[in-house]
């Protein structure tokens, strides 16, 4: 039985609160309104930035704005590179839901196994992923029909080559974040590629812009890039170079095409090639520019230098006597041959039938400096001033520590190295009044300044015994052309295999051509190199001047220069082979 309890009798209840008390509590209940309206204040008011970023953090986003990547064009504007938008798909793997019969859709429109899509969307800490980039457009509709929860969309550009193969080595190729990575789109990437813009956008709970906040910084599109590049004459090189190496059963070949006057690139082709826009499983073989990267013994095609300088001098004339009986001579010990013996020949003959024995005589009568200073004045050791990247400078030794073995060899083109690249910018001297020209990849509309090499009366004179060496009786008459006179110098180099050149049932060759038309003023110049014929034939004379005289029969028609031949010339079959 519970007990009656008399609260109104408690002293406790019945005794009179202090007044000190209440004023304390009344206090201490108005400091805290006063203070939490002073932190709302300075919250709201005074210092609101970290609170807006926190917001910002969570329900803003900066969406970047890819800028549209310059083109790269030909002489004449045609298209070598353009970038056309293409759809990206990417995920937030924390809204994804997707059961198996979805997620079987979903990879087999992406083209990825199913257990990459899986593993792509599998951390769902993650609240961006990308699917797959630069997908089909047909197929990203089709995924955009089917409105999968937390699977989006974005614009960005791919580029495209319309010129494929052909023109691979020069235009190069960008990786997926529109970067370039090889030839021009790597030289030129940061014109190219502009300046991407952006904008920030509020999402919803979904990770959807529902709303855009501040300024756009609108996207800045690269600048277009004009090569010398004549796509004509490009693809008819690459042509002709592909069906002489298959032909010819060789690892590869190369094709230069130089403007003779202005310096300007009009092809550089290499086989085997590649096509920019499909790059799997590609080898290093294929991505080389060997035109510019890779570097061999010259061979014959020095022996204008050579003699060049020598007539320069006064030393010698074209008619100059030079006998090269019995087709052997000996330098410290050293043997050096002709591949046939010709007994007493002219300094142009020497040119014509590429001797070897008559040019080292003729060389031996100059001092080793004297060379080394033409050589190097051709370009010969140095680095091209192209706008390109991986050109090499091949390899000159200083001409004071020259043994005498050494000049002789290198009189005909042994002992030292050059790239396709340098042999034909080298040869302007010859086809611009002596003056070797810068070359350039750009289109240009100003005459370059030349360097003086040799007189325009010495220039003259090599240009005749090179049409002569292209001529009935040379080395190299497959090089004629109908309807134009030109002159040229055949190339057969021994590879070195491991520290020599291997025996004679073991011997690798380079095939070279290099010349010039028509003679009289060139406007060309173009050179071709073979990398080890197979196929039973490998001087320069029969398997690199039927490119040269196709290549450049069409050149000229493309450049509207006018014959100046009215006879169709007599191409023999055979040739005096160069000496080695």
């Amino acid at each position: 039985m519970s007990r009656s309890i008399q609260y109104t009798a408690s002293p406790l209840l019945t005794s009179r609160t202090p007044v000190w008390r209440s004023k304390l509590i009344v206090g201490a209940l108005a400091l805290g309104f006063v203070g939490l309206g002073a932190r709302a204040a300075y919250i709201q008011v005074l210092n609101n930035d970290f609170f807006k970023r926190q917001g910002e953090v969570r329900y803003t986003r900066t969406q970047a704005l890819p800028a549209n990547r310059g083109r790269i064009l030909d002489r004449n504007g045609l298209i070598l590179a353009s970038s056309v938008p293409v759809p990206s798909i990417s995920a937030a793997p924390d809204e994804v839901s997707l059961n198996d019969s979805e997620r079987h859709q979903l990879a087999k429109l992406l083209g990825i196994p199913e257990a990459e899509l899986v593993k792509k969307l599998a951390d769902e800490d993650k609240s961006f992923v990308w699917l797959k980039r630069q997908i089909d457009p047909d197929n990203a509709k089709k995924i955009a029909e089917l409105n999968f929860k937390g699977i989006y969309q974005r614009t960005e550009y791919r580029r495209q080559y319309p010129e494929g193969e052909a023109a691979a080595h020069v235009v190069g190729f960008t990786n997926v974040e529109d970067n370039g990575q090889e030839g021009i789109e790597l030289q030129f990437n940061s014109a190219l590629r502009g300046r991407a813009g952006s904008r920030h956008v509020i999402n919803n709970r979904l990770g959807q812009a529902v709303e855009q906040v501040g300024e756009t910084l609108a996207p800045e599109a690269g600048t277009d890039v004009q090569l010398s590049i004549d796509t004509k004459v490009q693809f008819f090189a690459y042509q002709k170079l592909r069906e002489a190496v298959l032909a010819n059963r060789a690892q590869a070949g190369s094709v230069v095409v130089l403007d003779a006057r202005t310096g300007e690139v009009l092809a550089l082709a290499n086989y085997p090639s590649y096509d920019p826009e499909k790059r799997v499983n590609l080898s290093g073989a294929q991505l080389r520019n060997r035109a510019l990267t890779d570097t061999f013994e010259p061979g014959s095609v020095m022996k204008p230098f050579t003699i060049g300088l020598a007539l320069n001098t006064g030393r010698v004339k074209p008619s100059t006597i030079i006998d090269t009986a019995p087709g052997m001579l000996t330098i410290t010990g050293s043997p050096i041959r002709d591949s046939h013996p010709h007994g007493a020949l002219t300094v142009e003959q020497v040119i014509q039938l590429s001797s070897n024995v008559g040019t080292t005589k003729i060389a031996m009568q100059m001092p080793a400096i004297e060379m080394w200073e033409t050589f190097s004045g051709a370009g010969f050791g140095q680095k091209p001033q192209i706008e390109f990247p991986g050109a090499v400078s091949g390899r000159l030794r200083p001409g004071k520590s020259w043994r005498p073995i050494e000049q002789a060899t290198a009189s005909y083109g042994y002992g030292l190295s050059a790239s396709l690249f340098q042999m034909v910018r080298s040869y302007t001297v010859f086809s611009h009044d002596g003056q070797i020209i810068p070359a350039t990849l750009l289109k240009s509309d100003q005459q370059p300044a030349g360097v003086p090499v040799f007189t325009a009366d010495t220039a003259a004179k090599v240009r005749k015994m090179l049409q002569m060496a292209a001529g009935p009786g040379g080395t190299g008459p497959k090089a004629q052309t109908e309807g134009y006179s030109v002159g040229g110098k055949s190339g057969t180099a021994y590879k070195q295999v491991g520290k020599g050149y291997g025996s004679d049932g073991n011997r690798k060759y380079r095939s070279w051509f290099v010349g010039m038309a028509p003679i009289d003023q060139p406007r060309i110049v173009v050179g071709v190199m073979l990398d080890e014929p197979t196929a039973g034939k490998y001087f320069g004379g029969e398997v690199a001047a039927p490119v040269f005289s196709e290549t450049v029969q069409q050149a000229l028609r493309v450049m509207g220069v006018q014959p100046d031949i009215t006879i169709r010339p007599q191409v023999v079959a055979t040739g005096v082979q160069e000496s080695f």
